[in-house]
């Protein structure tokens, strides 16, 4: 079985017609999609309701088309297209493959949903063993034995609501914050530790460490969080010998928000032929979508330059980097159809960010 992946613009909230498209052109049937990972328009909050409006409509043609368990399918929405980044979906399928066994690495992709994460787990170490355990799951289904052939993990976890911190408290529990928007960096934060503790990037981090030592993190984590569900939906993109297909992944890392040589780092890692000043021209159509994580860097410098968005008190720091760094990578690949995230606490350097970047080679 080998993954074929497709990237689809989405042109209002509740579009899915370019997923209903590839469907009907008999690239994939609706029951071989294993996962989908995109970006909507909404304000990428804590009150972001254009995720739970996408995902509705994603399952819905599959629904319609003939899937069944249409519920255990990931679908990663990131919130937020700020600047001139486009909404999109990247879509996974798993396939029979045509074409003769080849022992080159080709992608893979396995998928796992973690134990409930309660309210009281975010941002403690109960969170990142689950994401772990999880984890290691997914990379198990995708065939993947090597941690080093992993090369992005997505997820979507819960993040605290008034809601869940009540009903926490109710039980006799305390969360780590009362803020819930905060919530949303501290889930992704924590998860990216249980990527890297699966991974064997860290060791076990200690409760103090948590959102608090930067120089813990995981190179390859993608983490984003959500009121739409109360577990840790991952999935493992990497490479496998034998998987069949015509795609493979690398990653790198952008040391900062002007970091474009990053994109292409992990295009090469990905194994594309680069020249050493590389350009978008250079990828002659190659690439199928590159996944970024940012943050504003929290001693507001880049290159040595004052930023003040992190003082800004009209416009989120969230969407003010989104939207720079969007517009960087768009840059370095012609195409505002670009998966950015923030909130990338763990994720990759501080002030930086992981970029995974998923190829086809023919």
């Amino acid at each position: 079985m080998a993954i074929e992946v497709c990237k689809v613009v989405l042109n209002s909230v509740t579009d899915a017609s370019g997923l209903a498209e590839l469907i009907e052109r008999r690239l994939f049937a609706a029951d071989q999609v294993i996962a989908v990972i995109g970006k909507t328009e909404g304000n990428g909050g804590v009150n972001d309701f254009t995720r739970i409006l996408a995902d509705r409509a994603f399952r819905d043609v599959l629904l319609a088309r003939g899937a069944e368990k249409v519920s255990h399918i990931p679908m990663v929405w990131s919130g937020g297209t700020d600047g001139i980044l486009c909404p999109h979906a990247t879509v996974f399928a798993r396939m029979p493959d045509q074409a003769p066994a080849s022992d080159e690495p080709r992608l893979a992709v396995g998928i796992a949903m973690s134990d409930e994460i309660l309210p009281e787990d975010i941002g403690r170490p109960a969170m990142v063993e689950k994401v772990a355990e999880g984890v290691g799951r997914a990379m198990r289904e995708a065939g993947i034995d090597d941690p080093a052939d992993v090369h992005y993990v997505q997820t979507k976890t819960p993040l605290l609501t008034m809601e869940t911190i009540n009903d926490a408290r109710s039980r006799g529990k305390s969360v780590a914050t009362d803020q819930p928007l905060e919530s949303m960096n501290l889930s992704n934060g924590t998860t990216a530790l249980g990527i890297g503790l699966a991974l064997g990037e860290i060791e076990m981090p200690s409760a103090e460490a948590i959102g608090r030592d930067l120089s813990l993190y995981s190179a390859v984590a993608s983490c984003s969080s959500g009121v739409e569900l109360d577990r840790a939906q991952t999935v493992v993109v990497g490479n496998r010998r034998g998987a069949g297909g015509r795609y493979r992944i690398g990653h790198s890392v952008m040391t900062d928000a002007l970091d474009i040589d990053g994109v292409y780092r992990a295009i090469r890692s990905a194994g594309v032929d680069l020249p050493e000043r590389a350009r978008a021209e250079d990828l002659d159509g190659r690439l199928v979508n590159v996944f970024v994580k940012c943050e504003a860097d929290p001693a507001a410098l880049v290159r040595g330059r004052r930023q003040v968005a992190l003082d800004d008190s009209d416009v989120h720091h969230h969407r003010h980097i989104k939207a720079a760094v969007g517009g960087v990578v768009a840059a370095a690949v012609a195409d505002p159809a670009v998966f950015v995230s923030v909130a990338a606490l763990h994720q990759g350097p501080s002030g930086g960010g992981p970029v995974a970047a998923i190829v086809d080679l023919g």
